[in-house]
């Protein structure tokens, strides 16, 4: 009996078989358990903000001021907040915000950040120079403070205040691209690519930018997290979605003077952060050992 149940599970008379690409990412899963736990973390997170009807059907804007400042109960599993309004409705609807806010200026950083790196990095000179010279100036000031910057120019509001995070993080991933591409642009296949008198566009899309993906993609799992923090706090300070649009930020925001009395208005929409921004750099961190040959040794 012992025996059997060792024995894999059969389709006739041969043995079920993971393919290679599912068994590689099951033991990539296996293997870096940042990764799992941060994907576990993560999926949760995105099953709740994606479909919010299935854990409550209330409405995250509507008033309801009999019920204000009810703690957690059946009812309300998260409370109410100062209006009545269900803190779960608008703890689930807000992270669609606070994760768009975090998801789309890092697309705008990184696909900036790319163009102007593999530029800088694959024709140096006095490129190079100009671009470099300009991040410096702009690596300079630190993200927060260059959003805040740009958010006032353009006003609060959604849109503005992932413009100004996206454009705030656009040196850090030019650096980064820059690096990795004047590490490629030396290698033999590189070479025999100018030699068969290949177009710079297409030895830069083709055969320059596959070979640096890698960090990128794990800078930008990374650069999630940070974003989503910028954001929430730009929104805390009223520059971000204003009321009564349900976001992180401003829901903390919103209970900061509730801290005492109604410690689960700030305590809630605060965890959910902390737990997206944990999930989304435990990822960033199972994904640099996977993917990073070096970590591999």
């Amino acid at each position: 009996m012992s025996q059997t149940a060792q024995q894999p599970l059969r389709a006739g008379n041969a043995p079920i078989a993971l393919r290679p690409g599912a068994k590689r990412w099951y033991t990539a899963f296996w293997r870096h358990r940042s990764l799992l736990v941060g994907s576990i973390i993560l999926s949760i997170i995105l099953i709740g903000v994606a479909f919010p009807s299935l854990f409550t059907d209330r409405n995250p804007v509507v008033m309801n001021i009999r019920d204000r400042l009810q703690p957690p109960n059946p009812v309300y599993p998260f409370g109410t907040d100062q209006y009545g309004r269900d803190l779960l409705a608008r703890v689930l609807y807000g992270g669609r915000t606070s994760l768009v806010m975090g998801v789309v200026p890092i697309l705008i950083a990184a696909s900036t950040g790319c163009v102007l790196g593999l530029l800088s990095g694959y024709y140096g000179r006095w490129l190079d120079a100009l671009i470099m010279r300009v991040m410096d100036v702009w690596i300079a000031l630190p993200i927060i403070l260059l959003a805040l910057a740009i958010v006032t120019a353009l006003g609060p509001g959604l849109v503005n205040i992932m413009i100004a995070i996206g454009i705030a993080w656009i040196p850090y991933y030019t650096r980064m691209v820059r690096g990795a591409v004047l590490s490629v642009r030396e290698y033999s296949f590189v070479e025999a690519a100018r030699v068969l008198g290949l177009s710079d566009g297409r030895i830069l899309l083709r055969h320059i930018l596959p070979n640096i993906i890698v960090p990128l993609i794990v800078m930008s799992s990374m650069g999630v997290a940070g974003a989503i923090l910028t954001g929430a706090s730009l929104s805390f300070i009223g520059m971000g979605p204003q009321a009564p649009t349900p976001e992180w930020g401003l829901i903390l925001a919103d209970g900061r003077q509730f801290i005492r009395m109604a410690w689960w208005i700030g305590f809630f929409p605060g965890t959910a952060i902390a737990l997206t921004v944990l999930g989304a750099n435990l990822i960033g961190d199972g994904l640099r050992d996977w993917l990073d040959p070096r970590m591999k040794l």
